[in-house]
């Protein structure tokens, strides 16, 4: 009996000591760089944070004995502001990852200081091409799109579904000027014509002067290179000043549900979009966005299951290579295929940019959705490697040609 009871006393003493070493080491922190409070706060905003407490809850928790800390940070989209909470992260915060880091311009800003302190940065919410070619880095990760990938399967489409002509609304920085850019190159290549562009500040209110001048080029389609609150007031103006009702298509070249939306059914009956996600295309999509409305009241776009996937994806790389180091994580999440409601055989390249399936859907007609968010179509999925950049054409210093 003295035996048995010294045995469970030494179990029980072990058991605590494990817990209490688990309760000394710090926790493991990751950070979000988002927009909180400005134009791209429905596609990214608190909804990623919550994507990715979401997937720290359902992993457990803790990895390698240390309790995991989701961080948040609003950087205003002021590239300089979100430099320096990257900073103040990983030099100060002890922070170990940082996602999401929605808008291309915050994100290059905050993807030089992780490149600089050799630590992992995975992007969600932005998507400039330049991420993954020019200021691409060992540490960095491309997660859910592109300009490349949004204007090869929005562009694409258009033109061979005889919409040739095209006139562009482009917000004026890194990303509008790259989706533009990629799409007109994918127009011009598909045997199509790019007829002007013109460019606004981001977050205009006005579109007028900008749609006169889309108007007055006659082209058949007018691209919005620009996202979030931008997509949506122009969609709208395009609408109110009868462009649409005149037989000039508006293909927004980045839009979300959330987008969607905002501007309802009737207004956004027929646009053609590109989507790396979409709520209801399955069992799978459909059960985590279930999960997500409960805590959200919305369903979550492409940029926050993003977040949830990446997040999840470096949780399970740093509990197989048992350690935070970020050479050793970033070779586990490179070398092993992600397979989750998100992606299907999704892969990390060289070059940072993660390889997987995007959809090209139409919007629904009122009378064809059967209540708020049953918004989409489906009309093709493009497989990954045709819808991204190939690597052949990488301007990423890490790829060897």
């Amino acid at each position: 009996m003295k035996t048995i009871l010294s045995g469970i006393f030494a179990a029980a003493f072990a058991l605590n000591a494990s817990a209490a070493q688990a309760q000394d080491k710090p926790p493991l922190k990751i950070g979000g760089i988002l927009d909180m409070s400005s134009l791209y706060a429905d596609i990214t905003g608190s909804g990623s944070e919550t994507a990715a407490k979401m997937a720290v809850e359902d992993f457990g928790g803790e990895v390698l004995g240390r309790k995991i800390q989701v961080l948040a940070a609003d950087h205003l989209n002021k590239a300089d502001l979100s430099a320096n909470i990257a900073r103040d992260m990983l030099d100060n915060q002890g922070v170990e990852m940082i996602y999401d880091v929605a808008a291309s311009a915050t994100a290059l800003a905050a993807g030089e200081i992780a490149k600089a302190r050799n630590k992992i940065i995975m992007f969600n919410g932005p998507g400039s091409i330049r991420l993954s070619n020019e200021a691409c880095g060992p540490y960095t990760i491309h997660y859910v799109f592109d300009t490349y990938g949004q204007a090869n399967v929005t562009g694409l489409a258009a033109v061979k579904s005889g919409l040739d002509s095209w006139f562009f609304l482009t917000a004026d920085y890194a990303f509008g000027q790259d989706l533009e850019k990629d799409t007109s190159a994918v127009v011009t290549k598909t045997g199509g014509k790019v007829l002007g562009a013109v460019r606004h500040p981001l977050n205009t209110s006005d579109f007028s002067s900008f749609l006169l001048q889309a108007q007055a080029s006659k082209a058949k389609v007018i691209g919005l290179a620009n996202a979030g609150g931008d997509t949506i007031n122009a969609i709208k103006q395009a609408a109110e000043f009868g462009i649409t009702k005149g037989g000039q298509k508006v293909s927004p070249l980045l839009a979300f549900v959330t987008d969607i939306d905002s501007i309802g059914l009737e207004t956004a009956q027929g646009l053609l979009l590109a989507e790396a996600f979409y709520w209801d295309l399955n069992d799978d999509t459909r059960a985590f966005s279930k999960r997500f409305m409960e805590r959200t009241k919305r369903v979550p776009t492409s940029a926050q299951a993003g977040v949830y996937s990446s997040v999840t994806h470096y949780l399970k790389a740093v509990k197989a290579a048992g350690t935070t180091d970020a050479a050793a994580v970033i070779k586990v999440m490179k070398e092993t295929p992600i397979n989750d409601f998100f992606a299907k055989n999704g892969k990390i390249r060289e070059d940072g940019r993660m390889i997987h399936d995007m959809y090209l859907f139409e919007v629904k007609k009122p009378s064809e959705s059967k209540g708020r968010w049953d918004d989409y179509k489906l009309l093709a999925t493009v497989p990954g490697n045709e819808a991204f950049q190939s690597l052949e054409q990488s301007r990423c210093p890490l790829v060897k040609k």
